[in-house]
């Protein structure tokens, strides 16, 4: 065990952590020349358009230094805020981590974040300047903000660069004589923290653990521990990069275990595996992954969706944090109802969807999920706005907070400002962490943010903010659910749940739009937005008529009147019976509504 390294590399998206971690395998010898690409560890071509990491991985790597032989476990985690979970659990399985900072960028608001994320799980940090070769490279400047973060030493930080291998071998014996080794007791009954898991089509589900006490052997009886399941160990082993199978993996060091599970719902990040002769108890820090996200899921043809179905159960194998209900619309039809971890989650399941199993589907507006409490003290959940309860049963509704951490330069405070308020947002703090880098704190509702906060965020700050968030819990809120009427009848797909001062503004919007997009009938269609039973907005698309009247020169009024009586009774009739049939373009429409 004194010969083993577990760590894992943390940053912000795009500082180059993938980059720097080809170069780890390639001086270590893990990869050869021939299998050596580009970001080795996504293995995902969505993973290698978009240069972000979705999934973490793990792989070991075998180093010598002063004649010794060591054995370094690395954890790839990725840099985005919806995967913060992944993150937390996979530094969990660590002892230490290196902190990489871009030199042209310097420090960003992931970075703190996930450093947080390191310092609570007492992680030995090593600071890393990364692309120190280019040109707009400011070391001086961003060893400054290092220093200032975490109160190192200036030499204590290293410089690299990923791309050209400067540095790569100080990173290497920084690990060896910084980082410690594990801790644990290898006579200990089995305790493994889960940190991460695939689905292999042929195999089943293929887990991904760090064992802490204990040792891990092939034919062991195991059990796990928060889902209480049961199973037999067909095969474990160690990461290289393919599975190295063995007969045991021992304390200190991180394996996989294939058991021949098919369901996505029994293995989960952050559970503890024990043995079933001697079980030792779960490792602290376990949590359910809670969707932030809610959105539907439908298929463009309603006969499509058996098919959409099974696409869904084997992206779920794929990605554990995707959750997802069977849900009706008239509008629509059959399909989903699917919960994300955040926006960035669900653009990337969509694109999955579409790529892997060539699926076309239409997404519904997203929205988050509020708890109605009910005049009977009840408390309920609403993820979507047909299961709001009645007003009249209604006494309260509390909608998710989130505390927003934005870091940019100062002459963007302004426009940060105004955009932040706009949405509802509290300003909490507001900190220089260098002369050039202010972070701000607000707390905002997670529904402002669901929509397009950070394009506008973006626009308005010329790229130059790093935004972060992490849940805070549900407060008060004055939330409504505004109905879409069509010639008195409700159009269950076009509800929305909004805070009641935003209500008016959107639903005349709303109105607006379906009068541009909805054919023209023989009838009038009274378009309109209702609160309850109040309308709020109303747009009218007048009746197509023909000139009955034509036939009719010269003579008395009132037979002309008579004729346009008599069209005017049809028309009464043709309403009462005729219905409104609404285009697939306009639920595309209004999902485009600029919110």
């Amino acid at each position: 065990m004194q010969n083993i390294r577990n760590f894992c590399i943390i940053a912000h998206i795009d500082h180059g952590k993938s980059t720097l971690a080809d170069r780890l395998l390639e001086h270590t010898k893990t990869i050869s020349q021939r299998d050596m690409m580009n970001q080795v560890l996504d293995d995902m071509d969505l993973e290698r358009e978009k240069g972000i990491t979705i999934k973490s991985h793990a792989i070991q790597m075998e180093y010598s230094l002063n004649g010794q032989k060591y054995v370094f476990n690395l954890i790839d985690t990725p840099g985005h805020v919806d995967f913060s979970y992944e993150v937390s659990r996979a530094l969990a399985a660590c002892e230490g981590a290196l902190l990489l900072v871009d030199a042209s960028q310097g420090i960003q608001a992931q970075t703190i974040s996930n450093l947080y994320l390191a310092l609570d799980n007492d992680l030995e940090i090593i600071p890393v300047i990364n692309k120190i070769d280019m040109e707009g490279a400011m070391i001086p400047e961003v060893k400054d903000q290092i220093i200032d973060l975490i109160g190192c030493k200036e030499e204590e930080i290293l410089l690299a660069s990923g791309k050209s291998g400067i540095g790569i071998e100080e990173i290497l014996e920084a690990i060896v004589s910084r980082i410690p080794a594990p801790k644990g007791d290898p006579e200990a009954p089995l305790q493994a923290l889960v940190f991460d898991s695939v689905f292999n089509s042929f195999r089943g589900i293929i887990a991904y653990y760090r064992v802490f006490n204990g040792v891990m052997k092939k034919g062991d009886k195991v059990k796990f521990v928060n889902t209480d399941q049961t199973y037999e160990a067909d095969e474990v082993g160690i990461l290289k990069l393919g599975l190295e199978p063995k007969n045991e993996v021992r304390t200190g060091d991180v394996g996989y275990i294939i058991t021949g599970i098919k369901n996505a719902k029994e293995v989960k990040v952050g559970d503890t595996l024990t043995l079933v002769s001697n079980p030792a108890e779960s490792i602290k820090g376990f949590e359910e992954v809670k969707p932030m996200v809610f959105a539907g899921i439908f298929p463009v043809v309603t006969e499509d969706f058996a098919e959409l179905r099974e696409c869904m159960d084997k992206l779920q194998l794929n990605d554990a944090s995707l959750t997802y209900e069977i849900e009706t619309s008239e509008a629509l039809g059959f399909g989903f109802r699917c919960g994300f971890l955040g926006l960035l989650h669900m653009e990337i399941i969509q694109e999955r969807l579409e790529r892997e199993f060539n699926q076309t589907v239409i997404t519904t507006v997203p929205n988050v999920s509020f708890i109605a409490h009910t005049t009977r003290n009840e408390k309920l959940i609403v993820n979507n706005p047909s299961q709001m309860p009645d007003p009249v049963k209604l006494d309260r509704i509390e909608e998710p907070f989130i505390k927003a951490q934005i870091i940019s330069t100062p002459d963007y405070i302004g426009n940060i400002m105004t955009l932040c308020l706009g949405k509802r947002g509290n300003l909490v703090n507001q900190s220089y962490l260098t002369t050039t880098r202010v972070e701000l704190i607000f707390e905002m509702p997670l529904t402002e943010i669901v929509f397009d906060f950070y394009d506008k965020l973006k626009s308005s700050t010329r790229g130059y903010a790093s935004f972060d968030y992490h849940p805070i819990g549900y407060r008060d809120a004055d939330i409504v659910k505004m109905d879409i009427l069509l010639n008195g009848e409700k159009v269950d797909a076009l509800s929305a749940l909004i805070h009641r001062s935003r209500a008016q503004d959107f639903g005349r919007r709303l109105c607006e739009k379906l009068k541009e997009l909805l054919p023209r009938q023989q009838f009038m269609i009274a378009i309109q937005a209702a609160v309850g039973a109040k309308v709020i907005a109303r747009e009218t698309i007048s009746a197509m008529r023909k000139d009955v009247t034509a036939k009719c020169y010269g003579g008395d009024i009132s037979r002309k009147r008579k004729l346009l009586e008599k069209q005017k009774e049809g028309k009464k009739r043709m309403r009462q019976i005729g219905s409104v049939e609404v285009p697939q373009e306009a639920f595309l429409a209004v999902l485009k509504l600029d919110s």
